[in-house]
């Protein structure tokens, strides 16, 4: 992993691979939902959308036409805390992608007719988005654990705020938000230095945006209790529980935990909920950091006859899990798991680009596979139960999609305290 300083101070993350025929490049800009106020909720996702629409010079079917000419992908996504803008492509086309992202990150034109064709788009994500109960939970927990605080925010937004947007709108929040001290280009791939520190100078030298972050104030964690009434055929729940921050030290004990919970087929909830009570199609746990907190949740979807179930379960296995901790074999068999899936992941230049990215921007500094690795292997059982003890510190947050709430308004969200 090499970093650079373009002359205008831009910074450059690259891997060199020169045993693949793939580039990933990226452009990462740190500003997303939690960068929004109630006023202009989705204003992130709305940009990174219109960047795909048009340019001084290429329409939105020229970007689709030539990117699909070489045979390469082309995307983008919007997060809680950074916007990626992203293609993968054979190496010998890396000129032709950095050209085209370069001017949609510089050019595109945000046409008012552009504009209110791909409102409507969002309008029908959204749309989607409602009518997908086992999504929106997800982010009735984000409300339930951190109230009204931009972190909680959705990121496609709100329909009446999305309607009042205009060009000018969006022109305003890029120009504030699209500079050059919260961008970072990361490259992993098939890629020679000279010629590519040279094609980056030709494309983003002239990038002059400069300009200061607004503050951000950590979130508290709230612990409420969220009912979204819907009419389905399973009630969606989640729990939430504190989580770490992206930098935390402690973050690889926290995943660990994860894994065992339900992370996983042999993970225990997996076991228990679904292969021998065949209480859940779906449950699982996942772990989310943020720049200064993190969330840990656990999701099932189940039948409103067996949700009081569930939910039983899912408390018994947690106060098991405080009282006695993970079993040396969790442990290890957690630990294993982690490092193959890191070590796997490394054999695709997107991933590789992902974390590149991912780093520069949110914690400013890089681990090399073996220092990942020791890190992993350095959790102890101590850890795991310091991390545990103070995430049920607090009482848990309950979300729930569905059409009856009866058994989950009834939880005492204190009871693992």
């Amino acid at each position: 992993m090499n970093t650079y300083t373009l002359s205008n101070g831009l910074r450059v993350v690259v891997e060199y691979i020169p045993t693949c025929r793939s580039v990933s490049f990226g452009i990462w800009v740190k500003t997303g939902s939690r960068n929004e106020t109630p006023e202009n909720n989705g204003i992130s996702h709305f940009i990174e959308h219109m960047l795909f629409k048009g340019t001084e010079k290429r329409s939105a079917k020229d970007i689709a036409d030539l990117f699909d000419g070489i045979g390469g992908n082309v995307n983008a996504f919007t997060a809680k805390e950074y916007t990626c803008y992203f293609a993968k492509v054979l190496d010998q086309h890396l000129p032709l992608a950095v050209d085209a992202l370069a001017d949609m990150f510089f050019n595109s034109q945000f046409d008012d007719n552009e504009l209110a064709k791909e409102k409507n788009v969002i309008l029908e994500e959204i749309a989607m988005y409602e009518d997908t109960p086992d999504d929106k939970v997800h982010d009735e927990a984000s409300r339930a654990s951190y109230g009204d605080h931009p972190l909680a925010y959705s990121i496609l937004g709100l329909e009446e705020r999305l309607t009042a947007m205009t060009s000018d709108t969006l022109r305003n929040h890029l120009k504030s938000n699209y500079r050059i001290d919260n961008t970072v280009i990361a490259v992993a791939g098939n890629v020679e230095k000279e010629a590519l520190i040279e094609l980056l100078e030709r494309h983003f030298g002239a990038f002059a945006n400069r300009g200061t972050d607004s503050p951000i104030t950590a979130p508290a964690f709230e612990g409420t209790y969220l009912f979204h009434q819907k009419k389905t055929e399973q009630n969606h729940i989640c729990m939430t529980f504190p989580g770490l921050s992206i930098a935390d030290p402690q973050l690889y004990a926290m995943i660990l935990l994860n894994n065992a919970v339900g992370g996983g087929m042999s993970s225990r909830l997996f076991q228990e909920i679904r292969e021998k009570r065949g209480l859940a199609y779906s449950v699982y746990s996942y772990h989310t950091s943020y720049a200064d907190s993190g969330l840990f949740t656990v999701y099932a979807g189940t039948a409103p006859k067996q949700t009081k179930d569930v939910l039983d379960l899912t408390i018994e296995m947690m106060q098991e899990l405080s009282a006695k901790g993970l079993s040396d074999a969790e442990l290890h068999r957690g630990k294993e798991q982690l490092k193959g899936s890191l070590i796997l992941s490394l054999e695709s230049t997107s991933s590789r680009m992902n974390r590149l990215g991912k780093n520069e921007l949110m914690i400013g500094r890089h681990y090399t596979l073996d220092e990942l690795l020791a890190r992993i292997d350095a959790v102890s059982m101590d850890d795991i139960r310091d991390v545990t003890k103070w995430m049920l510190s607090v009482p848990f947050a309950v979300a729930m999609v569905g059409s009856n709430d009866k058994a989950a308004a009834s939880i005492g969200r204190d009871c693992l305290v």
